[in-house]
Protein backbone atom coordinates (compact mmCIF):
# COMPACT_ATOMS: atom_id res chain seq x y z
CA UNK A 1 0.00 0.00 0.00
CA UNK A 2 1.43 3.34 -0.97
CA UNK A 3 1.75 5.93 1.87
CA UNK A 4 1.34 9.85 1.17
CA UNK A 5 2.34 12.79 2.94
CA UNK A 6 -1.04 15.39 3.09
CA UNK A 7 -0.39 19.32 3.43
CA UNK A 8 -3.31 20.69 4.79
CA UNK A 9 -5.25 23.77 5.57
CA UNK A 10 -8.31 24.29 7.65
CA UNK A 11 -10.44 26.74 9.71
CA UNK A 12 -11.13 25.55 12.64
CA UNK A 13 -14.16 27.79 13.37
CA UNK A 14 -17.39 24.97 14.17
CA UNK A 15 -15.00 22.16 14.33
CA UNK A 16 -13.76 19.78 17.50
CA UNK A 17 -10.55 19.79 16.08
CA UNK A 18 -8.42 17.31 14.73
CA UNK A 19 -9.21 14.54 16.32
CA UNK A 20 -12.49 12.36 15.22
CA UNK A 21 -14.83 12.12 17.93
CA UNK A 22 -18.11 10.74 18.72
CA UNK A 23 -19.79 13.51 18.34
CA UNK A 24 -19.15 16.85 16.50
CA UNK A 25 -17.27 17.31 13.13
CA UNK A 26 -13.66 16.95 13.09
CA UNK A 27 -11.00 17.97 10.22
CA UNK A 28 -9.83 14.01 10.59
CA UNK A 29 -13.22 12.95 9.97
CA UNK A 30 -13.83 15.20 7.22
CA UNK A 31 -10.74 13.81 5.13
CA UNK A 32 -11.39 10.14 5.76
CA UNK A 33 -14.93 10.49 4.43
CA UNK A 34 -13.39 12.05 1.49
CA UNK A 35 -10.79 9.55 0.74
CA UNK A 36 -13.56 7.00 0.96
CA UNK A 37 -15.30 8.68 -1.98
CA UNK A 38 -12.07 8.57 -3.52
CA UNK A 39 -10.56 5.10 -3.11
CA UNK A 40 -13.48 3.16 -1.73
CA UNK A 41 -12.23 2.24 1.24
CA UNK A 42 -12.38 3.50 5.03
CA UNK A 43 -9.07 4.47 5.56
CA UNK A 44 -7.17 5.98 8.98
CA UNK A 45 -5.80 9.41 8.42
CA UNK A 46 -3.05 10.38 10.51
CA UNK A 47 -2.21 13.90 11.48
CA UNK A 48 1.20 15.55 13.14
CA UNK A 49 -0.47 16.96 15.57
CA UNK A 50 -4.18 17.30 17.22
CA UNK A 51 -5.26 20.71 17.13
CA UNK A 52 -8.08 21.48 19.49
CA UNK A 53 -11.25 22.71 18.89
CA UNK A 54 -11.52 26.14 17.16
CA UNK A 55 -7.59 25.93 16.32
CA UNK A 56 -6.78 26.63 13.09
CA UNK A 57 -3.73 25.06 10.38
CA UNK A 58 -1.81 27.10 7.49
CA UNK A 59 0.30 23.83 7.44
CA UNK A 60 -1.19 21.11 9.36
CA UNK A 61 0.45 17.60 7.63
CA UNK A 62 -0.62 13.97 7.98
CA UNK A 63 -0.30 10.83 6.25
CA UNK A 64 -2.53 7.85 4.84
CA UNK A 65 -1.83 4.52 3.17
CA UNK A 66 -4.21 4.04 0.13
CA UNK A 67 -5.32 0.74 -1.64
CA UNK A 68 -3.22 1.32 -4.42
CA UNK A 69 -1.01 4.06 -6.05
CA UNK A 70 -2.56 7.46 -7.73
CA UNK A 71 -0.57 10.37 -8.83
CA UNK A 72 -0.39 13.28 -6.38
CA UNK A 73 -2.30 15.50 -8.43
CA UNK A 74 -5.24 13.66 -8.19
CA UNK A 75 -5.31 12.77 -4.74
CA UNK A 76 -5.14 16.76 -4.24
CA UNK A 77 -7.39 17.59 -6.49
CA UNK A 78 -10.03 14.65 -5.46
CA UNK A 79 -10.13 15.04 -1.72
CA UNK A 80 -10.52 19.33 -2.28
CA UNK A 81 -13.54 18.40 -4.51
CA UNK A 82 -14.88 15.55 -1.84
CA UNK A 83 -14.37 17.57 1.60
CA UNK A 84 -16.84 20.34 0.09
CA UNK A 85 -18.38 22.40 1.32
CA UNK A 86 -16.14 22.51 4.64
CA UNK A 87 -13.61 24.91 5.11
CA UNK A 88 -10.34 22.05 4.45
CA UNK A 89 -8.19 22.26 1.96
CA UNK A 90 -5.25 20.03 0.69
CA UNK A 91 -2.30 22.23 -0.34
CA UNK A 92 0.10 19.19 -1.62
CA UNK A 93 -0.21 15.28 -1.73
CA UNK A 94 3.33 13.87 -2.00
CA UNK A 95 4.22 9.63 -2.46
CA UNK A 96 6.47 9.29 0.61
CA UNK A 97 8.62 5.98 2.07
CA UNK A 98 6.22 3.47 4.03
CA UNK A 99 8.49 4.83 7.53
CA UNK A 100 7.02 8.15 7.49
CA UNK A 101 5.11 8.75 10.05
CA UNK A 102 3.27 12.55 10.00
CA UNK A 103 3.69 12.79 14.13
CA UNK A 104 6.52 10.80 15.04
CA UNK A 105 9.27 11.70 12.09
CA UNK A 106 8.53 15.54 12.86
CA UNK A 107 11.78 17.55 14.12
CA UNK A 108 9.69 20.70 14.98
CA UNK A 109 6.04 22.45 15.16
CA UNK A 110 5.67 26.33 15.02
CA UNK A 111 2.61 27.97 16.07
CA UNK A 112 1.34 31.18 15.57
CA UNK A 113 -1.07 33.20 17.37
CA UNK A 114 -2.99 36.51 16.55
CA UNK A 115 -4.13 39.04 19.11
CA UNK A 116 -6.15 41.87 17.29
CA UNK A 117 -5.35 45.12 19.80
CA UNK A 118 -7.55 47.76 19.11
CA UNK A 119 -10.86 48.99 20.33
CA UNK A 120 -13.56 47.79 17.75
CA UNK A 121 -14.04 44.02 17.37
CA UNK A 122 -13.26 42.23 14.48
CA UNK A 123 -15.58 41.46 11.79
CA UNK A 124 -13.52 39.91 8.93
CA UNK A 125 -11.40 38.34 11.51
CA UNK A 126 -14.08 37.22 14.05
CA UNK A 127 -13.52 33.87 15.08
CA UNK A 128 -9.57 33.78 13.70
CA UNK A 129 -8.17 36.53 15.97
CA UNK A 130 -8.20 36.93 20.00
CA UNK A 131 -9.83 40.12 20.53
CA UNK A 132 -7.92 42.45 23.42
CA UNK A 133 -9.16 46.15 23.15
CA UNK A 134 -6.56 47.33 26.35
CA UNK A 135 -3.45 48.12 24.77
CA UNK A 136 -0.37 46.06 25.02
CA UNK A 137 3.13 46.72 24.99
CA UNK A 138 4.79 44.14 22.86
CA UNK A 139 8.41 45.18 24.11
CA UNK A 140 7.40 44.02 26.97
CA UNK A 141 5.78 40.67 26.33
CA UNK A 142 9.11 40.00 24.66
CA UNK A 143 11.14 40.48 27.29
CA UNK A 144 8.75 38.03 29.45
CA UNK A 145 8.53 35.76 26.26
CA UNK A 146 12.65 36.02 26.28
CA UNK A 147 12.77 34.46 29.79
CA UNK A 148 10.48 31.12 29.07
CA UNK A 149 13.44 29.80 26.21
CA UNK A 150 15.19 26.95 26.49
CA UNK A 151 14.46 23.27 28.56
CA UNK A 152 12.20 23.38 31.15
CA UNK A 153 9.43 22.13 33.32
CA UNK A 154 6.52 24.14 31.77
CA UNK A 155 3.73 22.37 34.48
CA UNK A 156 3.26 26.34 34.68
CA UNK A 157 1.81 26.03 31.23
CA UNK A 158 0.59 22.61 30.73
CA UNK A 159 -3.36 21.59 30.62
CA UNK A 160 -4.35 19.37 33.60
CA UNK A 161 -5.55 16.65 30.70
CA UNK A 162 -2.63 16.88 29.15
CA UNK A 163 -1.27 12.95 28.26
CA UNK A 164 2.56 13.97 27.49
CA UNK A 165 5.14 11.70 29.78
CA UNK A 166 6.92 14.65 31.03
CA UNK A 167 6.33 18.01 31.26
CA UNK A 168 9.92 18.94 30.55
CA UNK A 169 9.95 20.76 26.75
CA UNK A 170 12.78 22.74 25.10
CA UNK A 171 11.22 26.12 23.59
CA UNK A 172 12.95 27.13 20.49
CA UNK A 173 11.78 30.26 20.06
CA UNK A 174 9.12 32.63 21.22
CA UNK A 175 8.67 35.69 19.13
CA UNK A 176 6.41 38.49 20.06
CA UNK A 177 5.93 41.13 17.29
CA UNK A 178 3.75 44.00 16.55
CA UNK A 179 2.11 44.49 12.98
CA UNK A 180 -0.50 47.88 12.52
CA UNK A 181 -3.12 46.27 14.86
CA UNK A 182 -2.20 42.89 15.48
CA UNK A 183 0.26 41.60 18.41
CA UNK A 184 1.41 38.54 16.73
CA UNK A 185 3.14 35.47 18.78
CA UNK A 186 5.40 32.80 17.02
CA UNK A 187 6.65 29.38 19.02
CA UNK A 188 8.78 26.92 17.72
CA UNK A 189 9.65 23.47 19.80
CA UNK A 190 9.88 20.04 18.40
CA UNK A 191 6.31 19.69 20.39
CA UNK A 192 4.57 20.79 23.04
CA UNK A 193 2.64 19.85 26.18
CA UNK A 194 -1.56 20.57 25.43
CA UNK A 195 -2.50 24.32 25.73
CA UNK A 196 0.94 25.28 26.29
CA UNK A 197 0.95 27.82 23.28
CA UNK A 198 -2.49 29.28 24.63
CA UNK A 199 -1.44 29.38 28.43
CA UNK A 200 1.87 31.22 27.45
CA UNK A 201 0.28 33.73 24.92
CA UNK A 202 -2.74 34.70 28.13
CA UNK A 203 0.08 34.48 30.97
CA UNK A 204 2.25 37.20 28.37
CA UNK A 205 -0.90 39.25 27.71
CA UNK A 206 -0.90 39.99 31.45
CA UNK A 207 2.35 41.56 31.20
CA UNK A 208 1.49 43.21 27.80
CA UNK A 209 -1.44 45.35 29.94
CA UNK A 210 0.53 46.17 32.38
CA UNK A 211 -1.02 43.49 35.15
CA UNK A 212 2.58 41.59 35.24
CA UNK A 213 5.57 42.71 35.03
CA UNK A 214 8.13 40.62 32.77
CA UNK A 215 10.00 38.42 36.04
CA UNK A 216 6.55 37.53 37.24
CA UNK A 217 6.70 35.10 34.43
CA UNK A 218 9.71 33.61 35.50
CA UNK A 219 8.32 32.97 39.25
CA UNK A 220 5.15 31.53 37.54
CA UNK A 221 7.49 29.30 35.52
CA UNK A 222 9.69 27.91 38.56
CA UNK A 223 6.28 27.41 40.64
CA UNK A 224 5.69 24.48 38.11
CA UNK A 225 2.02 24.57 38.84
CA UNK A 226 -0.73 25.54 36.60
CA UNK A 227 -3.03 27.81 38.84
CA UNK A 228 0.54 30.22 39.19
CA UNK A 229 0.31 30.85 35.05
CA UNK A 230 -2.24 33.24 33.32
CA UNK A 231 -5.11 32.34 31.40
CA UNK A 232 -5.38 30.26 28.97
CA UNK A 233 -6.21 32.37 25.57
CA UNK A 234 -8.99 31.91 23.28
CA UNK A 235 -8.91 28.88 20.67
CA UNK A 236 -9.58 31.23 17.35
CA UNK A 237 -6.26 32.78 17.26
CA UNK A 238 -4.03 29.94 17.33
CA UNK A 239 -2.48 28.26 13.59
CA UNK A 240 -0.46 25.75 13.17
CA UNK A 241 1.84 26.90 10.30
CA UNK A 242 4.57 24.38 9.77
CA UNK A 243 5.49 21.21 10.95
CA UNK A 244 8.93 20.35 10.02
CA UNK A 245 11.12 17.37 9.06
CA UNK A 246 14.47 16.17 7.95
CA UNK A 247 15.90 16.96 4.56
CA UNK A 248 15.25 14.25 1.94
Amino acid sequence: MPRYKLTLEYDGTGLVGWQRQKTGLSVQAILEDAVERLCGARITVHGAGRTDAGVHALAQAAHLDLPKPYPARTIRDALNQHVKPHRVAVLAAEEVLPSFDARRSARGRVYRYRILNRRPPPTVDAFRVWHVGRALDAGAMQAAANLLLGRHDFSTFRDSLCQARSPVKTLDALDVTRQAEEIVVEARARSFLHHQVRNMVGTLKLVGDGSWEPDDVATALAARARSKGGPTAPAEGLYLVEVVYPAP
